[in-house]
């Protein structure tokens, strides 16, 4: 059934269960009928995939976090023009994996990037598009990294390879607690300054138990389909 289209977003530090979240909500609002395109970020199109591996993959040379901040946008412009915009305009609801709350958080927060700097990117690049609703998963970082850990750990085991982004580990896995401390301090301050657009869920639940928290956090949008 078409309709207005929908952008929700999730967010969260590693191991917050992002991923996991994003797809068991794709299948529920699937079977309610609701047309889903699920993505992620950087990513989500073949050419932004090519830039999430640049950004993610550790090498011999310095990228600078003003650097790492233009590529995530460069992804994330891709991204939107040939996948969110037009699905959002077909009228189908877009999960996203991580979007510009995420750079505020990660580049802002964890690499101290001047939030002037973050803020003009966005409405450069991508026209200053903001999610209809965010889900903060948030949990302690030491939780989540231990989490992160365990994941990589099983993944290497199976495929020989690991990592939420594909590498052992990739650049933000290999940052110290601190640095993640700092991330979640600012996703808190972002859920603060605009609590009508984030919701923030609390990571530590059941799987069931925060699914259902999710989905209750989109109640009014099923109400006010036709």
């Amino acid at each position: 059934m078409s309709g207005v289209g929908r952008f929700l977003t999730l967010e969260g530090i590693e191991g917050a269960g992002k991923s996991t979240v994003a797809a068991a909500l794709a299948t529920a609002l699937r079977a309610r009928g609701i047309t889903v395109v699920a993505t992620r970020e950087p990513g989500g199109t073949p050419l932004a995939e090519r830039l999430r591996e640049v950004v993610l993959q550790r090498g011999a040379e310095t990228l600078s976090p003003q650097a790492e901040t233009l590529l995530m946008f460069a992804a994330r412009a891709v991204h939107v023009d040939n996948l969110i915009r037009p699905a959002l305009a077909r009228g189908e609801w877009v999960i996203c994996d991580r979007f510009t709350d995420a750079t505020r958080a990660y580049q802002g927060g964890g690499r101290g990037v001047a939030t002037a700097f973050i803020e003009t990117l966005s409405r450069e690049t991508v026209g200053g598009l903001t999610p209809d609703l965010t889900l903060l998963l948030d949990l302690p970082v030491e939780t989540g990294l231990q989490r992160a850990h365990a994941r990589r750990k099983a993944k290497g085991a199976t495929e020989g390879e690991g990592g939420e982004h594909g590498d052992l580990p990739d650049r933000f896995e290999a940052e110290a607690v601190v640095f993640f401390e700092r991330v979640r301090e600012r996703y808190l301050a972002i859920a603060a300054a605009e609590p009508q657009r984030v919701r923030i869920l609390e990571a530590t639940l059941p799987p069931a138990a925060l699914l259902d928290a999710a989905m209750d956090a989109l109640q009014p949008w099923f109400e006010s389909r036709p």
